[in-house]
């Protein structure tokens, strides 16, 4: 009897050795991670933030994609062997071919004086010395990838759709439910330009890619995007866009797989600018810094756009491009309790806050899907942006991105802090701020038939 307890304790020791074990196994067989999680849901909720982990594990096993290292777990990718490179004045074609010839490369990609140049033979560090030293060189960088960072009566709504109560967006649709002079360009995977949910709310747009007018989604993420800030509204279907009458500017800057380049960021920013945009969503990042992406930031800025980009899923204060530029709004994510949520990113070049977790919105094949991300909660600033300049178009971008950090909800330590920013969006401070001043009128009383009409409409939208 007395060997029972060893035994026993043998027993329990090799438990507890197997259990970790097979959990460990169990992890890894996980891993590329479930695209869903919910199937059961009426609207399934994507794994988008380990599928961007996936997206990033599977390029820095590509031989042509090489990664920069900022630190112990922040990192950058670009492709290897090509250079962004801007020529002031842009050379003429016989030096450009002599040029082209002593770097053993051809022009990959030509947007006048900016162009991707790409050699057979030299590394992208050789390249970029090479392509530097020439006079007329603005800059020269390695091409650089980024990842994708009133009560309605539409169905999911009430039952899905937590996020833009929490924003006031409830009382916001008194003020303005957006104007169809106002323009939000997406620049992303593209918009699926067959979902019943944007019929009649698109411009014309561009695909970046294949140099064409057919941004047509085949990721999935553009769209959700784009559904935050425009789906059609008050329409007996699907889910409500927190604008119901601005209009989307689809741009496909960024391929099926996730990732797009800084330079086809840069030209969808430029082309988006000259196109009418006033407000241009950029649910995009990297952690490295571009010539190419900044200047363009520059471009629609000074031209007047308001730029708002999300700050990051990693969980770090590593600053993350476009959205730490200052002419850009950096937006954080959080929760349904108003807490930071647990991946995203932090730092002193964060904005603001908006809601990022579980976001139902539309998706590609006509459908609908939850996902989180800082890309989620960046939607919800532009369409903010996209409303205000609906109530009030003489204000300038500059004076726009005032007004949403100044009315926001403080969060955390008073005043701006590293999580939070300035705090989280309230688009119904926001809107009454900017609300044009009425000139009081003495009004006749209302009529009993008045009165029961305003009765029931209040209770149809549950104020």
């Amino acid at each position: 009897m007395r060997v029972l307890p060893p035994i026993i304790a043998a027993i329990a020791l090799v438990g507890l050795a197997v259990i970790p074990l097979r959990w460990h196994q169990q992890q890894e067989m996980r891993e590329p991670h479930p695209q869903v999680t919910s199937l059961s849901a009426h609207i399934p909720r994507i794994n988008y933030i380990e599928q961007v982990k996936d997206t990033r594990r599977g390029l820095e096993k590509s031989a042509h994609i090489k990664t920069l290292h900022h630190n112990t777990r922040d990192r950058s990718h670009y492709v290897e062997h090509e250079v962004v490179v801007r020529f002031s004045p842009r050379p003429d074609q016989a030096a450009l071919q002599k040029l082209l010839d002593s770097v053993d490369g051809r022009i990959k990609r030509d947007f006048g004086q900016a162009m991707i140049i790409k050699s057979r033979s030299l590394t992208t560090q050789q390249l970029m010395k090479k392509l530097a030293e020439h006079p007329d060189s603005v800059y020269a960088e390695p091409n650089y990838l980024l990842l994708p960072n009133r009560r309605p009566n539409d169905p999911y709504y009430r039952e899905y759709q937590w996020n833009l109560p929490l924003i006031g967006m409830e009382q916001s649709w008194d003020i303005s439910q957006g104007s169809n002079d106002v323009v939000v360009a997406v620049i992303d995977t593209g918009i699926d330009l067959r979902h019943p949910e944007f019929a009649g709310k698109l411009v014309e747009g561009y695909n970046v890619l294949e140099d064409n007018n057919v941004p047509q989604d085949d990721n999935g993420h553009g769209t959700h995007v784009a559904g935050v800030i425009a789906a059609k509204t008050n329409n007996a279907d699907g889910i409500a866009g927190m604008t119901w009458n601005s209009k989307l500017m689809p741009i496909k800057a960024i391929g099926a797989d996730g990732a797009g380049s800084a330079f086809d960021i840069a030209q969808a920013i430029y082309w988006a600018t000259d196109h009418g945009a006033d407000v241009i969503n950029l649910s995009v990042g990297n952690y490295t810094s571009s010539a190419a992406l900044k200047e363009a930031c520059r471009y629609a800025y000074d031209r007047n756009v308001v730029l708002v980009a999300a700050s990051g899923n990693d969980a770090t204060n590593q600053p993350s491009y476009p959205a730490a530029y200052e002419e850009v709004l950096s937006v954080a994510a959080v929760d349904h309790n108003k807490q930071r949520a647990d991946f995203s990113n932090y730092g002193d070049h964060v904005d603001v806050a908006a809601p990022g977790v579980d976001i139902p919105s539309t998706y590609i094949h006509n459908d609908y899907a939850a996902l989180s991300g800082t890309s989620m909660a960046c939607p919800h600033v532009a369409a903010l942006a996209s409303l205000i300049r609906s109530v009030s178009p003489h204000l300038t971008n500059k004076e726009v991105m005032q007004i949403i950090r100044e009315t926001a909800v403080d969060l955390g330590p008073p005043g701006k802090d590293k999580l939070y920013g300035f705090g989280m969006i309230d688009v119904n401070a926001a809107l009454r701020q900017v609300q044009p001043a009425t000139t009081r009128q003495v009004q006749e009383p209302d009529t009993f038939g008045e009165l029961l009409n305003k009765f029931l409409l209040r209770l149809r939208f549950g104020l």
